[in-house]
């Protein structure tokens, strides 16, 4: 086995995987062609009696993994393995004995699997990682150099995860404040330095699609008229060139006039804060912030009457009047006379302080509830 000339190569996978889908696949089948195994998994969380784990594997089959997340884990010699310790299975149990266990005939044996290469890794803060490399039963014991292997993939293995631990927390952060942003009815639109669409909200590609206002040509905004789109792509680029300066820029408004009896559309341009790291192209420069104002309001009933203390229908005439209803036309979608709305709408001032309908809205669409 030619490790030297083929570390490299192993390194660059381990690295890679962080960003992969799903990720360190490659590695795990460098390292299993690497180490002529049969298998090869990567434990970045260990079944335990709460739930499943989390295992990454290279030709290990669904079912042997399936069986030992539900409940043949509590079996694997190597728990409680002392992180950094390069062990083989059959150097922890006896052959004869773990010949006979179930975990070998129920997952291994059927996989053609005996013996098991394994080192956990400890990532501080965050949690305790495992790497394991299995073979057949007719297969070569795990040689000194094969340890050594593992042993050299430790500091590199750590430093990876915590690359992938970080990824996976702004991700999560990133999805919840998109989340956010669309529940508010927000298009959300960033560009690059060029002026380029980089990455869209699910509202605003729908936005794009369907919106006689503004649409992408390409990779590029265009708004109704030519006017407005040389506008637009003028304060882009000055935003951007200000951002060059290293100057604080300022936040943009356009106003893109419908031309019918429906609402003007609105945007506010506002650059992206660089970071001082920030090289090469494409890098988000700019955020497009479009209001939806056709967007209704979808608020649950069980989480205003949570917020406000309302009863569900008191809830469901808040949100009807939220969203733009007269109080006859919310009856009338209720199925209720104007005087029962009415009686409703009295309670709703009363239960929220408030003494008119257009304060009893506003306080409906600025409170949490949007974001559910």
């Amino acid at each position: 086995m030619h490790i030297d000339t083929r570390f490299s190569e192993l390194l660059g996978t381990v690295y890679e995987g962080a960003l992969e889908d799903p990720p360190w696949h490659s590695f795990l089948s460098c390292l299993r062609e690497l180490m002529h195994a049969v298998n090869t998994t990567l434990v970045l969380r260990a079944p335990t009696l709460q739930g499943r784990g989390v295992l990454l594997t290279d030709g290990g089959s669904a079912p042997q993994i399936s069986t030992y997340n539900e409940r043949l884990f509590v079996l694997d010699p190597f728990v409680d393995l002392p992180p950094g310790q390069v062990k083989s299975l059959l150097e922890l149990v006896n052959e004869d004995a773990w010949l006979n266990s179930e975990l070998y005939q129920v997952c291994m044996a059927p996989a053609g699997l005996h013996d098991s290469l394994a080192v956990d890794v400890q990532v501080e803060g965050d949690f305790q990682a495992g790497l394991r490399a299995a073979r057949g039963p007719d297969d070569k014991p795990f040689s000194d150099v094969e340890r050594d292997l593992f042993r050299a993939l430790i500091p590199h293995l750590r430093r990876a995860l915590i690359l992938h631990a970080r990824l996976g927390r702004m991700e999560t952060e990133r999805a919840l404040y998109a989340g956010a942003v669309a529940q508010l009815s927000v298009a959300t639109i960033i560009l690059d330095e060029q002026g380029k669409v980089l990455n869209t909200n699910p509202l605003a590609a729908e936005l794009l699609a369907h919106s006689k206002l503004i649409r992408l040509q390409g990779d590029s905004l265009v708004l109704s008229s030519r006017e407005q789109t040389r506008e637009l792509r003028a304060l882009v680029a000055s935003l951007v060139e200000t951002q060059r300066r290293g100057e604080t820029g300022t936040i943009e408004a356009l106003r893109i006039p419908r031309g019918d009896d429906g609402p003007d559309m609105g945007l506010v341009i506002r650059p992206i804060p660089l970071n001082e790291w920030s090289e090469g192209q494409s890098v988000p420069s700019v955020a497009i912030f479009i209001s939806v104002p056709d967007q209704i309001a979808e608020a649950p009933v069980q989480v205003i009457t949570r917020l406000f203390g309302f009863t569900p229908t008191e809830a469901t005439l808040a949100l009807l009047l939220a969203n733009g209803l007269s109080l006859d036309e919310a009856a009338a979608d209720m199925g209720i006379s104007r005087n029962t709305a009415r009686t409703h709408l009295r309670a709703l001032f009363s239960k929220t302080g408030v003494t008119r309908q257009t304060l009893l809205v506003r306080l409906i669409l600025k409170s949490v509830a949007a974001l559910a």
